[in-house]
């Protein structure tokens, strides 16, 4: 396999699933380096071709191991995804813990959208991935949450310097597609009105529970050619555990709120009655748009990993998705896998 100018490829099988870097960087939980190499070595078994890390995972350890684990493979097998925004500041006084992540490297984050900040980004990201080039490159959490009142000052930054000069990596080679890796829609219709992407890495917006992406986002990128990496397709863990056996489930990553237990219970009755693995519809489901090319897993063990795999080949017949429709759990113009 000879990968030309891709936005993401699929495994060798044929499954639209990638491979995600965040719990290489020690989301939650730290796992050891062996552990790390042996889950992209199991990807790669599989002929997963589309691997994503970014700076933040760890402060520049998802992009160590990452790089590491595909240093050897040839590269124009694989497209390799990273994300700018963030500049990572050296400090022996740094914090152990830090966004979520333990055991990380010892950095502590600065934001920068500016021309220069998305140089730098790039060449340190290459440096800790031990690449000479990026196929996709993310403008990562440039929304409103993020940055409050700064956001239309980090808006307008993104639109006047940080895209220009992430075209002008791309008319240099070091970078092959470019976009934003969010998970927020108005940003994206914001950057949309004003300027073109590529790409965009979409987390947890459109999915088997949350449809907010479906009525404008994806519309416009079905369009405008904007192909969409859906990561974030458990919204956070709600549903890969489900809610009927009592589990503490988390949702954006914050304990789920009572609405969004009520309706992942109503999606598991569903589940049950056609024997469908909840994890199954939740990885299938978006994969139906016409903007959506790709789901990206981030699993913490193989395990983790061959379960999204054999979830991603399940089959689930249409009776359930109609089933879903019916009790509105899905809006009546969500396109549903065939």
């Amino acid at each position: 396999m000879n990968i030309q100018n891709p936005r993401f490829c699929r495994t060798l099988s044929g499954l639209p699933l990638g491979l995600g870097g965040a719990p290489l960087g020690n989301l939650f939980t730290a796992i050891s380096d062996a552990a790390a190499q042996t889950l992209v070595g199991a990807a790669l078994r599989d002929g997963c071709a589309t691997f994503d890390t970014a700076p933040h995972y760890g402060n520049g350890l998802s992009e160590h191991r990452m790089g590491r684990a595909l240093r050897a493979v040839p590269r124009d097998t694989f497209v390799l995804s990273t994300k700018v925004g963030r500049i990572l500041v050296a400090d022996e006084n740094a914090p152990r813990e830090q966004n979520s992540y333990v055991d990380v490297l010892p950095f502590v984050q600065r934001w920068d959208f500016s021309a220069t900040g998305m140089r730098r980004s790039v060449e340190d990201s290459l440096q800790r991935l031990g690449l000479a080039r990026l196929d996709v490159v993310y403008i990562h959490d440039c929304d409103r949450v993020t940055h409050g009142d700064a956001y239309a000052q980090v808006l307008a930054q993104v639109v006047a310097e940080a895209l220009p000069e992430l075209r002008r990596m791309q008319t240099e080679g070091l970078v092959r597609q470019i976009g934003l890796g969010v998970n927020d829609v108005s940003v994206c219709l914001d950057v949309l009105a004003q300027a073109d992407l590529d790409v965009l890495m979409l987390a947890g917006r459109y999915s088997l529970l949350d449809h907010s992406g479906l009525h404008k986002l994806l519309p416009l990128c079905a369009q405008r050619d904007v192909r969409v990496a859906l990561a974030g397709a458990y919204n956070s863990g709600i549903l890969a555990t489900g809610v009927l056996g009592g589990q503490a489930a988390r949702f954006n990553y914050a304990p789920a709120a009572q609405e969004w237990v009520t309706r992942t219970a109503a999606i598991e009755k569903v589940c049950a009655e056609f024997a469908v693995p909840l994890r199954a519809a939740a990885l299938q489901f978006p994969l139906a748009h016409p903007a959506v090319e790709i789901v990206i897993a981030g699993p913490q063990t193989v395990a983790h990993w061959d379960d999204a795999v054999a979830m991603m080949g399940h089959s689930i017949p249409a009776a359930f998705w109609q089933a879903l429709r019916q009790q509105h759990l899905i809006p009546d113009h969500a396109p549903t896998p065939v």
